[in-house]
């Protein structure tokens, strides 16, 4: 890796959002996959031309909300049914009825607190450094700019080829990005 060990990227910066929807459209058609596009505002259209066609976090949110359903569930009957059976007025034992409200307020309990985990770890949050806040004028990227970065892991790297493709983006500047 002849010197490239301590490069996590190539970055371009760019003036509009058309540019960088058109950059990260190009990067993906040249073979780029490990890339990420950095702008100050969400950009219509940006995350399918990198390739991203979903996210796990409705299958997370579904399977807190079924185990917390079921645990809601479980915890009732187990309390009336084996571990306290009380005979109240001739009901039975397994009154299902009576078991809704804290079963649903559990499935939803349960739901969003995999919802909000499961976020921030797909986020990979909280993390309080990353190689690209130390790039020249990244600072613009939460007002003004926008910003791709070609990612030294992607198996297509070459740190000269990737700034000679960068270049024919028409970018405002190139910059490398350190580890």
């Amino acid at each position: 890796m002849n010197g490239e060990e301590n490069l996590y990227g190539l970055m371009a910066e760019f003036d509009h959002e058309e540019e960088i929807v058109d950059a990260v459209r190009r990067a993906y058609e040249a073979g780029y996959r490990e890339m990420d596009a950095y702008t100050p505002f969400p950009v219509e259209g940006l995350a399918e031309e990198m390739g991203s066609h979903g996210t796990a976090v409705p299958a997370i949110v579904l399977t807190g909300g079924i185990i917390g359903g079921l645990g809601g569930y479980f915890m009732q009957w187990y309390a009336t049914v084996v571990s306290y059976p009380l005979n109240v007025g001739g009901r039975p034992f397994h009154s299902w009825p009576a078991y809704i409200p804290i079963t649903f307020e559990l499935t939803v309990l349960t739901a969003s607190i995999f919802a909000l985990v499961g976020m921030l770890a797909l986020n990979k949050l909280p993390e309080p450094y990353h190689p690209v806040f130390n790039a020249p004028d990244f600072d613009h990227a939460s007002q003004d700019r926008f910003f791709l970065c070609i990612e030294a892991t992607d198996p297509k790297f070459n740190k000269e080829a990737v700034r000679n493709f960068l270049e024919t983006l028409k970018p405002r500047k190139i910059s490398e990005v350190a580890k």
